[in-house]
């Protein structure tokens, strides 16, 4: 007599278990990608992506075949709170404040995640959904600067390119200043918000610099490692 089949026939056990292997592999390649992004930069290789992540090469293949891939996946949460934060720069009562206040949290989500820092100075156009939520972001700056016109307080000549030729400037000198002065970066936007304001816009003040010694180390490891690795 014969068994009636069931849900846990041998067949179905390998293939459930090469779905678990499959997105847990896909886990630990984000998770070493983000580690990396983060720390190095987006010049990571993705040799290293898959070294970190204890993986073979053709298994990161398989998961993601292109590194814009890997990016757009790595770095969909960081462009959905670059959204927010023009969302509540917008929601913001003061269009002035909103503006000011929306300068320094993307610069701080730059300083935060070098990866990220690099992301909004490039552009990957085969990254659909990051360029898309990108593009989003943008208009809803273009919104920001409108209001914060209104006021008085913004320069009739800032441009939206500007924002991007800051987010260049800071994400050269966070990688410049490593660890060693790791604040540097607030100095620098802190007088880049006082170019942009309209004379009698209110100002915050700006913070203090970086202590020589720190900075001078800073420009002790430029020098040993280059401008391309900072």
């Amino acid at each position: 007599m014969t068994s009636a089949p069931t849900d846990r026939t041998p067949d179905r056990q390998p293939e459930a278990r090469l779905r678990a292997d499959a997105e847990r592999n896909r886990d630990l390649i984000l998770a070493a990608a983000r580690r990396l992004f983060a720390t190095e930069g987006l010049g990571v290789s993705m040799a290293s992506v898959a070294r970190e992540a204890g993986v073979g090469k053709a298994t990161l293949s398989r998961r993601f075949a292109t590194r814009e891939e890997l990016i757009n996946a790595v770095f969909a949460d960081r462009m959905d709170a670059y959204a927010g934060a023009v969302a509540e720069a917008l929601a913001d009562p003061d269009p002035w404040d909103g503006f000011t206040g929306f300068i320094q949290a993307v610069c701080a989500m730059q300083a935060a995640d070098r990866g990220f820092a690099d992301v909004l100075t490039m552009s990957f156009p085969a990254a659909r959904t990051l360029e898309a939520r990108r593009m989003e972001s943008y208009n809803a700056f273009l919104d920001l600067i409108a209001r914060a016109r209104s006021t008085g307080h913004l320069r009739e000549d800032f441009v939206p390119e500007d924002l991007v030729i800051l987010q260049m400037a800071n994400a050269g000198v966070i990688a410049a200043a490593g660890d060693s002065a790791p604040d540097t970066w607030r100095r620098l936007v802190g007088h880049m918000i006082r170019s942009y304001a309209a004379p009698g816009a209110p100002i915050p003040a700006v913070p203090e610099a970086p202590a020589p010694r720190a900075l001078f180390r800073a420009m002790v490891r430029l020098a040993r490692t280059g401008p391309s690795s900072a």
